[in-house]
């Protein structure tokens, strides 16, 4: 659903909106203030399916920034009762964690989530190092007040009331490894924190970001049946950033603008279980044979393409950041009664007979309200040989995760 107004934009402070519609002519201003004190009824920022776009004259964005911050970014306004004025309502009124702040994603993930005008309170937790990134954060006037919560001890206090926990916590990819090779370590991070998580918000949006995602998000589901608690609705695996690549990556390949085209991305989010289904790109286009096998394949090794390029310096944590940010921003403007909302995530699934599978979904106020298995009908030759040889990899990758728990049940 594609918006139709352009505007300038500014944080924490009082902006106007000018639209422009593209076939009615529309010259009535927006206004809105972004501080705690408004009512705040709708925002979709972080929204890859509009064609809004912002121009900044603060200091905070260059007009580039903010011409492509704003294609993410779109915000619904609503008449009042005065036809002559529309304006925007935001509360601030959602807690989100972030497990994992201090990291190389938790950081830039922080930053676009105080960004978000739905948040009212930021929780960062890590195991050391986070205290300076929420001093840092408190200092950005946006509503969200921030704290920091630093080891096991106080875990539980970062937890309680909160609506979204997000897990980045792990160790990134190096050189030469696979998702695979992080497995021991980060199954075991993942295992305690959520453990964590069914113990003092169990009924919360949890984000899975931990890599191997299509063995950690089993991980955290065995770990909440075992504590009474698993809500398959609730719990997401984010493979956002494949579709993010999948889009920027076509709109490159076929000179498109980015923010028309919306590639679904199903399976897993790992090497071949990533399957980009580019026969069902909107706006619709022709890919030959070659371009079909060359764009899956960048899709599917993009993580490696960062993590070659960076040289041991690190994983891909500003794009999955970015990813992040827009399924937190997407979760929180479905708890708040946006009806139209929708993602690719790795979720519980019977789209196939695997168990879980990643999908685009509704998502509504209690979590997945329908997940669209319609997009598997149809298939190119291709997409629908490409899904039979990835089942046998996800299925190895979410046993894995299933049976890490079942030998370390966890505590009562």
């Amino acid at each position: 659903m594609a918006a139709t107004s352009a505007a300038t934009f500014s944080i924490g402070s009082a902006v106007s909106f000018t639209p422009k519609a593209s076939q009615i002519s529309q010259t009535k201003p927006y206004a809105v203030r972004f501080n705690s004190q408004n009512s705040i009824a709708s925002y979709s920022g972080l929204k890859a399916s509009t064609s809004v776009f912002y121009e900044s004259e603060s200091s905070f964005f260059g007009k580039e920034s903010a011409l492509a911050l704003g294609q993410s970014f779109a915000t619904k306004a609503h008449k009042s009762r005065d036809a002559s004025r529309n304006h925007l309502n935001v509360q601030a009124s959602y807690k989100v964690a972030i497990l994992g702040a201090a990291g190389g994603i938790g950081q830039p993930l922080a930053l676009l989530v105080k960004m978000s005008p739905l948040v009212s309170t930021l929780h960062l937790y890590d195991i050391a190092n986070v205290k300076g990134v929420a001093a840092d954060l408190s200092h950005c006037n946006t509503p969200s007040q921030v704290r920091d919560f630093t080891g096991a001890s106080e875990l539980a206090d970062c937890l309680k009331g909160v609506d979204v926990v997000v897990i980045p916590a792990g160790v990134p990819r190096k050189p030469g490894m696979t998702r695979d090779d992080l497995f021991n370590i980060n199954a075991n991070i993942v295992k305690n924190l959520v453990e964590a998580v069914a113990d003092n918000c169990p009924n919360a949006f949890i984000h899975v970001i931990s890599n191997p995602v299509n063995s950690t998000v089993p991980i955290a589901a065995e770990v909440l049946k075992q504590k009474g608690v698993y809500d398959p609705k609730k719990l997401f695996g984010v493979s956002t950033l494949d579709v993010v690549r999948a889009n920027t990556f076509v709109a490159q390949k076929k000179n498109l603008k980015l923010i028309d085209v919306d590639v679904p991305v199903v399976g897993g989010h790992a090497g071949i279980t990533i399957l980009p289904l580019l026969s069902k790109t909107k706006p619709s286009v022709s890919f030959t044979d070659e371009e079909v096998k060359e764009l899956t394949v960048r899709i599917q090794n993009a993580g490696t393409e960062v993590v070659e390029a960076k040289a041991g310096a690190g994983s891909a944590t500003l794009s999955m950041a970015y990813a992040a940010a827009r399924f937190v921003e997407s979760s929180l403007r479905a708890l708040d009664g946006d009806a139209d909302v929708y993602e690719c995530t790795f979720v519980q699934s019977d789209s196939t007979e695997l168990p879980f599978f990643a999908s685009r979904v509704k998502l509504g106020k209690k979590g997945v309200e329908a997940v669209i298995s319609s997009d598997l009908q149809g298939l190119t030759e291709y997409e629908q040989k490409a899904l039979e040889d990835l089942k046998p990899e996800l299925k190895a990758s979410i046993e894995k995760g299933i049976a890490f728990v079942q030998k370390q049940p966890v505590a009562a």
